[in-house]
């Protein structure tokens, strides 16, 4: 049996490069395979291995007092979720880019200083406390801080989604969530690690009452299967979406972009100069032999090829 682990923790790390040296050196060891990002403000993994492996990291990794605090989130594997281990040093690591690389100050207040989420962030909200603001019918604003393409196949009931293709354009688009700042608002993504810095991000920009859903959606979902959160959870390996629904009730949202089918599978744009990530159901990519994500992009290939 093979499990994933999906995890975070900001905290500082003085000798990044070291760090990364440690990270892969055990990780050979016990044969695991994943991503694992190290940066000075602290670490952001997921990882895949047998359960045996993957449970000795995680004792390998609360035996350091960085590290014994972190929120594991785990999930059954396949054994071939990741195609290799990278393990490398980043100066973020989950890239918000709140300090323009051209020296310009960021907009709305944000400030043009990096968000430490161990000196504002939003409240952690553990799943249990968002199902009561459910049941309760409390009055609270979800904002989905994923890409576009992930909340296609799955998202919770009235997301509301400030339009990111990048988490980096969350900055350029707080003006739309101005109607929010007096209002209850919990931000979402997957694990957590985003929400971290984008919860920091509002109440910086002076949102008043901001939350951030503790483990992310994954742990939501995993306590509470099909509930308010619909479809699949997009996942970065080779799974792409996961949930813990009863297959034979799991509800599918996501829409083939050609058309409309109920799908949950994505591939990239056949396209030499488009490459999207995109949903396409199985009787589209057959009939095209490449998956496109338009008939635009079809057409021009195949002008290409007889050119």
């Amino acid at each position: 049996m093979h499990q994933i682990l999906l995890y975070y923790r900001y905290v500082n790390i003085e000798d990044p490069k070291l760090e990364m040296a440690r990270q892969r050196a055990v990780c050979e060891v016990l044969g695991l395979t994943g991503r694992v990002i190290v940066a000075e403000e602290g670490i952001n993994g997921t990882l895949e291995g047998t359960l045996e492996n993957t449970e000795k990291y995680m004792e390998w990794m609360k035996a350091d007092k960085r590290f014994k605090n972190i929120h594991w989130k785990l999930s059954e594997g396949t054994g071939d979720a990741f195609p290799k281990l990278s393990v490398k040093v980043r100066k973020e690591i989950v890239s918000l880019h709140l300090h323009d690389p051209e020296g310009k100050q960021a907009s709305y207040g944000a400030g043009d200083q990096d968000i430490d989420p161990n000196k504002i962030t939003g409240i952690h909200l553990p799943p249990h406390e968002l199902r009561k603001w459910y049941e309760k019918g409390e009055e609270f604003y979800i904002v989905d801080m994923r890409n576009d393409y992930e909340l296609k196949v799955g998202k919770f009931e009235n997301t509301i989604f400030p339009g990111m293709e990048n988490f980096r354009d969350l900055r350029d688009k707080l003006p739309e969530l101005e109607y929010l700042k007096d209002k209850k608002v919990l931000t979402v993504c997957t694990g957590g690690v985003r929400c971290e810095k984008a919860s920091g991000l509002l109440k910086q920009a002076g949102f008043n009452d901001v939350y951030q859903l503790d483990g992310g959606i994954v742990s939501y979902m995993k306590k509470y299967p099909g509930e308010n959160f619909k479809g699949s959870l997009y996942v970065f390996d080779k799974r792409i979406t996961m949930h813990y629904n009863d297959p034979a009730k799991h509800e599918i949202i996501g829409k083939c972009e050609r058309c409309d089918r109920a799908t949950e599978k994505y591939a990239n744009c056949a396209h030499y100069t488009c490459h999207k990530h995109f949903i396409i159901c199985d009787a589209c990519r057959e009939k095209d032999q490449k998956p496109y994500c338009s008939e635009k992009c079809r057409d021009e290939m195949r002008e290409k090829l007889l050119a």
